[in-house]
Order: C-alpha cells, then sequence, then structure tokens
C-alpha cells in the first residue's frame, strides 16, 4: 500500500512524480530496495513517473536494476541535485501531478517543495534512514516517512 493512501486511510494523490537521489540514498548504510522506494510513493490505485538519478560513476547493473523496477534513470555528469531539483520544478508547473515525492537526505530540496506548496502540489519526503536525514526537507513536506529496511 502506497503510503498516501495509508496515510490518509483513502484516496491519495492520483498522478504522482517521484525523484530519487541516487548517490544521496542507494549507500550501503541504508540498504534501500528500489522497489520499496517506489510502493511508498505509488501505489496500485495512482499512476505516476519514477526517476532515478544518479552520477557517472553508476554501475551497468545498478542502472538495469532500477530500470527493471519501473524508474527512468538519468545519469549526470555534474551534479545530480541540479538535475533532479529541475525536473521536479518543471513536473510541478506543468500542473499534471497532484503530488511530489523526493527521496534523498538532502535539505537543498526544501525549494522545490516550498514550490510544489505554492503551485497546490502534495509534497512527500522519504529518507532511506534517520541517520544524516534533513529535518529541513522533512519541515518542508506536507508528509515525511522514513523507510524500514527491516
Amino acid at each position: 500500500m502506497g503510503f498516501w493512501r495509508w496515510l490518509g486511510g483513502g484516496s491519495g494523490p492520483d498522478h504522482i512524480a517521484l525523484f530519487v537521489d541516487g548517490p544521496n540514498v542507494l549507500r550501503e548504510e541504508f540498504s534501500v530496495d528500489l522497489a520499496d522506494v517506489i510502493r511508498t510513493a505509488i501505489d496500485d490505485n495512482s499512476t505516476g513517473i519514477a526517476r532515478l538519478y544518479l552520477d557517472e560513476h553508476a554501475s551497468a547493473g545498478l542502472i538495469r536494476a532500477a530500470e527493471a523496477n519501473g524508474y527512468e534513470v538519468t545519469v549526470t555528469s555534474g551534479d545530480v541535485d541540479v538535475r533532479l531539483a529541475i525536473d521536479a520544478v518543471e513536473a510541478i508547473l506543468t500542473g499534471e501531478f497532484d503530488a511530489i515525492a523526493i527521496a534523498s537526505r538532502d535539505g537543498d530540496f526544501r525549494p522545490v517543495f516550498d514550490r510544489a506548496g505554492r503551485a497546490g502540489v502534495r509534497t512527500l519526503a522519504i529518507a532511506p534512514g534517520r541517520h544524516g536525514r534533513s529535518q529541513a526537507l522533512v519541515r518542508a513536506a506536507d508528509d515525511a516517512v522514513v523507510l524500514d529496511p527491516g
């Protein structure tokens, strides 16, 4: 069950855009399952996009695994955060999505959530673990969840 439905006990957003900060989330200490991240944001009663952002050091195996789990993968030679933020704001501005979810521990995405709020788009902060989770991002989001590897 997706987080939105669990939270409200009923109907959640219909069209959700999920953006995953790969270098920040896919770390050994978190043991994040990419399928769990999608299920947290997008459930069977919703539609959406799931984008994973990786740097140029990402392995071909990771890219294939992400694509097999339903992600559109973007590999950048520069800062992953900048590309993710630009794409997230573009998604907000299209008016196509009811909600934006960002999986990261990075407070730099707070302005994205602020922009979403001004556009009437709900926001979800997904943290891979409690250690290092950005409180600024959590406070800026409508809702927040920590993935539980156990």
